[in-house]
């Protein structure tokens, strides 16, 4: 018997200030009890001690979550010099000091090697799979756990400011599954030094950024009013960079029902007329993420995830 999923329909886009000391799947189930939604997840975990923007989707938005967590990400982290941590943050043991502090001409200098498509270790103290285990837990059972090197893109790394001796700011842009914890504790090591993250702050994932995220106290303080509905962003935001496809409502019945669909190039003369993703929408409503094929007279549609949006509960629910 398929086991039935508690709570409401409740779709769309709940942009978090995590705070810290709360792990990435406390934060989420936090959000779903608040709105007693059937389904939630993230895009993007952060460690417990980083706070910052955690875009959690509920609902239908679970099936956008790979095109938020494929974005670009926005980082402010505090490197402290002197110590290093078994686990790169300032949560771990000491494992080795050094005397040696960078100047700021020092470290200008050594930047510039770690922006593009680099290679780095993943911290030993991660989520990343061993054989089917996470990394963390080897490592917490006294395992000695070898990371495989990554390649990652950093489009930008900067120093905002040196703190004091001890401590440097930086703000990073960076791709799909960089570790800020290695990106510090390699720069120190390019520094001659040892070091760790001591502060850590996510201000951007894609289009979703800090100055719009709410808080998880303000939420709470909305309670369990309609109100709260507001705070809730509609699912096709996460697909804002994806070309539009509009489809009659007869069309839009078969893709729900996973059937491909034809519809004449003539009609679409400012749409997508290319292979690849499009959002395919009915009388303004999304209806599904489907993969266009060019055809001589037409484009072939083929369904790939379908959006059950109607008569949702969500965003538009605040009356």
């Amino acid at each position: 018997m398929a086991r039935t999923r508690k709570g409401d329909k409740v779709d769309g886009w709940l942009i978090l200030d995590k705070p810290a000391g709360l792990s990435s799947a406390g934060a989420v189930a936090a959000v779903r009890r608040h709105f007693n939604a059937a389904k939630a997840g993230h895009a993007g975990t952060l460690d417990p001690l980083a706070t910052g923007v955690l875009p959690i989707a509920l609902g239908e938005a679970t099936k956008t979550v790979s095109f938020v967590q494929d974005g670009a990400k926005t980082y402010r982290f505090t490197l402290r010099f002197g110590e290093a941590r078994d686990t790169d943050d300032r949560e771990g043991q000491v494992m080795a000091t050094s005397e040696v502090r960078p100047d700021e001409a020092a470290i200008r200098a050594a930047l510039p090697a770690f922006i593009g498509d680099i290679e780095q270790r993943p911290p030993v103290y991660s989520a990343l799979k061993l054989q089917g285990q996470p990394a963390y837990a080897r490592a917490r059972a006294g395992e000695v756990v070898t990371m495989a090197l990554r390649r990652v893109q950093i489009a930008r790394f900067e120093l905002e400011s040196l703190v004091d001796l001890d401590h440097a700011a930086f703000i990073v842009e960076c791709g799909k599954g960089t570790y800020i914890r290695s990106l510090a504790r390699d720069l120190a090591e390019a520094l001659g030094t040892v070091g760790h993250v001591g502060e850590l702050r996510r201000l951007a994932v894609g289009r979703f950024t800090a100055d719009t995220a709410i808080s998880l106290e303000k939420l709470v303080s909305v309670g369990h009013s309609p109100a709260r509905f507001s705070h809730l962003r509609p699912v096709e935001t996460a697909l804002d960079d994806i070309p539009a496809l509009a489809i009659t409502e007869a069309d839009s019945l078969r893709l729900r029902q996973g059937q491909a669909v034809r519809v004449r190039r003539a009609a679409h003369e400012q749409g997508p007329d290319t292979e690849g993703l499009a959002l395919a929408s009915a009388e303004g409503r999304p209806v599904a993420l489907v993969r266009i094929e060019p055809e001589p007279e037409h484009l072939l549609v083929r369904p790939l995830r379908v959006l059950n949006l109607e008569n949702k509960k969500g965003v538009h629910d605040v009356d």
